[in-house]
């Protein structure tokens, strides 16, 4: 199918004959030798969701900011309801009713909820005006949230509310949805759609969603664009896909089982435990694969694992009586910027090789512990210890410096500066590798740039890449390189996949495995139960700030889980 037949792809009997939403013909930008978008074309009609799908890294939100004004095309057309159009910022965007929902927050953590609702108005505040309209937004889509609540004390989730909310407003007769699930809750991700779906059909409305969740795009979607290395290479209806062509067409190859899952999102189970796709999701293992018919060389119908040892990689490492833990958490107590306690006597010891997953609704504590292990919260009473040794808490450097590397849940926040380049992100950890007499060697801080650019397949034009133009697969990916590249004793691992596509899921399992394996202690936090299920040799259940529950891999399920993390006993 070529690219002109797929940018009218989409419309149906109702819509044939009506003039796009938006019309994109021929766009293309190329940062330095990357082309990011390579003659797309693409049509999106009044009425439908169109879902845009691809790796991080295909071009997807490149294209959507050409679209909002804040990325300039070197070629191609731009035609809203049938009148091409110079779209040169967002406000000239906003002219023509186009807004947009950003993958990664453009909010203002020091003011309040409505406060970073109301910036951009033109004329005087009404704050009574903004926090009703907060409440109705909140109300019709499902998205509570408190217009007074100071936005740095959010949970990741409710800055996503934030950051929809303020979208949604002003009213956009076309809205762009760049990941805007990827904090949200599956319940709260149901509620949204259902409620774009009425807003859409009532109001003649185009919303585009760009996701790497497939069974969201499935659902939630009236047509599909996947785009792969900057080129539109397919697109179809909805009522015509299914997620292994999709997930195929997304990366050019066949993708694991566990990866599809994970980009799936799959937590729902019938009353035998099964998915949707009847496999058995209490206790997946490779004996729920027998009777699938086998390719050559794959494990699964279109499922290809990349190492043989990954058979092995659910099998706890063998812990004695006698182990010594090379982690060591005592009754720790954290309170957060109100004074609640995020910690309650929290206590957690982990052995070498082994993943421990931490699994809870976001806000039990989790973000807490992912901070006290990066030096950014001080204990208001407790310990750490590392090999057997105290660690002091929230003094800077000072858990790097006694073997942890985290990757953060926010690798914007606290993971990456973006305004400087791939290499010095690389060392922002530790410089003494690229550094001579206590000064950065240009030289020495490219050579070991490039081999981490090769050793981890970071796609980016070179070691003076600034970050901001990698994908945001390829920053997780330089986040992993340099937390792995100090060869550390623990990796606390906090969402590592969140927000990532098919393809970059099963890239970040494996080398959490392979870590593992080497010997490293991995702490897995995460909101994904599949994820947790799936990499765990070892689960916990954290509520209110404590441990609430504590199990094996082999004794896990869906059901034991979901109960702990509403707080039921263990």
């Amino acid at each position: 199918m070529s690219n002109t037949e797929l940018g009218d792809a989409g419309t149906d009997e109702t819509n044939t004959s009506s003039v796009p939403a938006v019309r994109l013909t021929g766009i293309t930008k190329r940062f330095g030798a990357v082309v990011a978008c390579d003659s797309v074309n693409l049509a999106l009609q009044r009425g439908r969701i169109h879902g845009l799908l691809g790796e991080n890294g295909a071009g997807k939100s490149t294209l959507m900011k050409m679209l909002i004004g804040l990325v300039l095309p070197d070629s191609g057309t731009i035609a809203i309801d049938g009148t091409t159009e110079s779209i040169h910022d967002p406000l000239t965007a906003s002219a023509l009713g186009i807004g947009m929902v950003h993958q990664h927050f453009s909010l203002v953590d020091a003011l309040t909820v409505w406060e970073n609702v109301a910036l951009g108005d033109a004329g005087r505040l009404d704050p009574k005006a903004t926090r009703g309209r907060i409440g109705e937004i909140a109300e019709q889509y499902g998205l509570v949230i408190d217009p007074d609540k100071r936005v740095g004390d959010l949970t990741a989730g409710l800055r996503q509310r934030v950051e929809i909310i303020k979208c949604l407003r002003r009213d956009p007769s076309i809205v762009i949805f760049d990941e805007p699930t990827s904090v949200l809750t599956p319940e709260e991700s149901e509620q949204l759609f259902e409620s774009l779906r009425h807003v859409v059909a009532a109001e003649s409305r185009s919303v585009v969603l760009v996701s790497h969740k497939l069974d969201e795009v499935l659902h939630a979607t009236d047509d599909i664009t996947i785009m792969r290395q900057g080129k539109v290479v397919d697109q179809r209806r909805s009522v015509d896909a299914d997620a292994r062509t999709l997930a195929r067409a997304m990366v050019g190859r066949e993708v694991s089982l566990r990866s599809e899952r994970a980009a799936l999102g799959i937590h729902s189970l019938d009353d035998n435990g099964l998915d949707d796709n009847g496999l058995d999701g209490n206790n997946l293992d490779r004996a729920d694969l027998d009777g699938i018919d086998l390719e050559e060389g794959a494990t699964a119908t279109g499922h290809t694992f990349e190492t043989a040892d990954s058979d092995t990689s659910n099998i706890a490492p063998d812990i004695g009586p006698t182990a010594v833990p090379v982690l060591r958490i005592g009754k720790a107590v954290v309170h957060d910027a109100d004074g609640v306690i995020a910690l309650d006597e929290f206590s957690l010891e982990m052995y070498p090789g082994e993943i421990v997953g931490v699994a809870g609704v976001e806000g039990n504590g989790q973000r807490a512990l992912g901070d006290v292990l990066s030096s950014l919260l001080v204990l208001s009473s407790g310990t750490v210890t590392v090999d057997g040794a105290p660690v002091p808490t929230g003094k800077s450097g000072a858990m790097a410096k006694a073997g942890i590397g985290v990757i953060p849940e926010d690798r914007h926040d606290s993971g990456l500066v973006l305004d400087m380049t791939v290499a010095e992100n690389l060392v922002l950890v530790d410089q003494s590798r690229a550094a001579s007499r206590g000064l950065i060697d240009q030289k020495r801080l490219n050579a070991f740039a490039v081999e981490m650019i090769e050793q981890f397949s970071i796609a980016c034009s070179g070691p003076n890449a600034p970050m901001w133009s990698v994908s945001g697969g390829n920053q997780q990916r330089v986040v992993l390189a340099r937390e792995l590249s100090q060869e550390p004793k623990i990796l606390v691992a906090a969402q590592p996949t969140r927000g990532l596509d098919v393809g970059a899921i099963e890239y970040m399992s494996h080398r959490l495995e392979t870590a593992a394996a080497t010997g490293v202690a991995v702490l897995l936090i995460s909101s994904e139960l599949e994820e947790i299920l799936e990499l765990s040799h070892r689960i916990i259940v954290m509520h209110s700030g404590r441990i609430v529950g504590e199990m094996p891999r082999a004794e896990a399920n869906f059901e034991a889980l979901g109960l702990l993390m509403g707080g039921a006993a263990a």
